[in-house]
């Protein structure tokens, strides 16, 4: 597997990591923890070394699980972990405190089975805690050793630069997609002038990339956040289809998957952007680490660019504001 350095001052990581709340949050029936484990060592075999959780997956189970699986292999991995919710359960409310940013961090240290985390991001921003606190919390657990780089995820600009003015922010988490491409508005080129590195959870549009999502696709598993996602309501799949199309067109020509064609193109974007497109299945593990090896010129990304501009994504990617601030 390739290596990325997540912006200037985060760690070195396999090109593409592994997100980790599907295993047993969101999306669907939760894989057994002997199962997981099993998963997330054989993810560690084949080359990814970034794996990311949070305290509200499960909640709190998520991060125990890989606890277990990684400790064997601790010293060799990249954990990344969220705070940023009160009592960890997004129907709480957003707690970015730095009372409650200690307390989360020191509970995730003893569920992850280890002394520090790799990359500590804010969840979601927090308006009732000013970002400077935020930021000279995390910067007082850097100091202490407990963490060692800052994160946020779905950040906006403003908040992303007063969080590195006080501690510098090794990578921003957000979604990014060839469906999802909002953060090229403004928020790539901040992170890029300011030398942050770029992780993209659901590259792969919550599994519509794949190509193996239809109109009657039916999401029936109670806890499968999906279905209550308008982007992937059945008339917005339907009116998405041009964007299949045009994937496995490339893919055809790339003798690649769908899925492989959506991570690849992310990788292309730029060399400190790492996807981590999450999976219950070994064989989709492989498939999804392949993508690795599928190279685009820049006439190739100039075509694909010019046809996805002929193209206008249909749907919200979530139901209400309520549920942006909650779900992934």
């Amino acid at each position: 597997m390739q290596k990325r350095k997540l912006g200037i001052s985060g760690p070195e990581v396999s090109a593409i990591g592994f997100g980790c709340m599907g295993l047993n949050h969101h999306r669907g029936p939760a894989l057994s923890t002997e199962d997981a484990v099993v998963l997330l060592r054989a993810a560690f075999d084949r080359g990814v070394t970034l794996f990311d959780t949070a305290e509200i997956y499960g909640p709190f189970t998520n991060e125990a699980i890989v606890g277990e699986a990684l400790a064997p292999i601790r010293d060799s991995v990249v954990i990344a972990t969220k705070f940023g919710f009160r009592d960890g359960r997004p129907n709480t409310g957003l707690d970015s405190r730095p009372q409650s940013i200690r307390r989360m961090v020191e509970a995730a240290l003893l569920r992850l089975k280890t002394d520090r985390i790799d990359i500590l991001y804010q969840h979601r921003v927090d308006p009732a805690v000013p970002m400077p606190e935020v930021a000279g919390a995390v910067r007082d657990l850097i100091d202490e050793g407990k963490v060692l780089h800052f994160g946020l995820s779905e950040a906006d600009d403003h908040s992303i630069r007063l969080a590195h003015a006080v501690q510098p922010v090794a990578a921003l988490q957000s979604e990014y997609s060839l469906w999802w491409r909002q953060p090229e508005a403004s928020v790539l080129s901040t992170v890029e002038e300011l030398g942050i590195g770029f992780v993209s959870y659901s590259p792969l549009g919550r599994g519509f990339l794949t190509g193996t999502m239809g109109e009657n696709t039916s999401f029936e598993a109670e806890n499968d956040q999906r279905k209550t996602n308008p982007y992937l309501a059945p008339e917005n799949r339907a009116a998405n289809q041009p964007i299949i199309d045009v994937i496995q067109s490339v893919a055809r020509e790339k003798n690649a998957t769908a899925a492989q064609i959506s991570i690849a193109w992310l990788l292309a974007r730029k060399p400190w952007i790492v996807p981590i497109p999450g999976t219950t299945k070994i064989h989709r593990l492989e498939e999804n680490i392949a993508a690795a090896a599928i190279e685009f010129s820049q006439g190739e990304m100039d075509k694909i660019g010019a046809v996805f501009k002929t193209i206008t994504p249909h749907g919200e990617r979530y139901a209400t504001a309520a549920s942006a601030q909650t779900e992934k």
